[in-house]
């Protein structure tokens, strides 16, 4: 059972070190979105140096792999057992998160987890992302900052999911609270510079784009 936990948290660290940013910029564009705009690989850096529609895939694909690293972790560490199976899951969830944001294919560069974490959330707590995602949403389009969404998204899923433990609805455990407050806490962490820069009011909003000159 040991083995078979840390496969599936392996293999959920190298799903989530897949830099899809950076492949897609290098067949959209023919760049490394890694020396432009933020230098990250995620889907806002994508917007900016990209274009909607190839950061759009980039988001999807980025949220996938949260997903199918907890999905493949259930699927490959068999039936519940006392309900060890949601803790091999939530870690291989947060896995990928760290797999995201220092990929070992890319010399441990990456993004700041929000879509990856996003993913993993909805396959481990549907209703929590139900949630949250509307919330997300309502404070990037008021103060038309995705970090500032990001980060408040990232603060609110442990509250979420520890309400739902409380209520026993959606099916939240307590692996799952735990992978909120790691989750959270990490996410929060890759947006230190974002935090500095909306306290300066500096932080680029919505909208804006990073020149390319190739």
């Amino acid at each position: 059972d040991t083995i078979w936990a840390g496969l599936s948290i392996v293999l959920g660290y190298l799903l989530g070190a897949i830099p899809v940013g950076l492949l897609v910029g290098r067949w959209v564009r023919g760049i490394d979105i890694r020396e432009y705009g933020s230098h990250r690989t995620g889907a806002t850096n994508a917007l900016r140096t990209l274009g909607g529609r190839a950061a759009a895939g980039v988001f999807v694909l980025d949220v996938a792999k949260g997903a199918l690293a907890v999905l493949f972790a259930r699927w490959l560490y068999g039936p519940d057992a006392a309900g060890v199976t949601e803790w091999v899951a939530a870690a291989s969830g947060f896995a990928a998160i760290v797999g995201h944001n220092w990929s070992v294919f890319i010399r441990f560069s990456g993004g700041r987890g929000v879509a990856t974490s996003t993913g993993a959330l909805i396959a481990l707590v549907p209703v929590a992302a139900l949630i949250v995602a509307p919330i997300v949403g309502l404070v990037m389009w008021r103060w038309r900052y995705v970090s500032l969404g990001s980060i408040s998204g990232a603060a609110l899923v442990p509250v979420i999911v520890a309400l739902l433990l409380l209520l026993d609805i959606g099916g939240a455990g307590v692996p799952h609270l735990a992978y909120g407050l790691a989750a959270g806490t990490l996410v929060i962490a890759a947006h230190a510079d974002n935090i500095g820069r909306l306290r300066a009011g500096s932080e680029r909003k919505i909208g804006q784009k990073e020149r390319i000159d190739a």
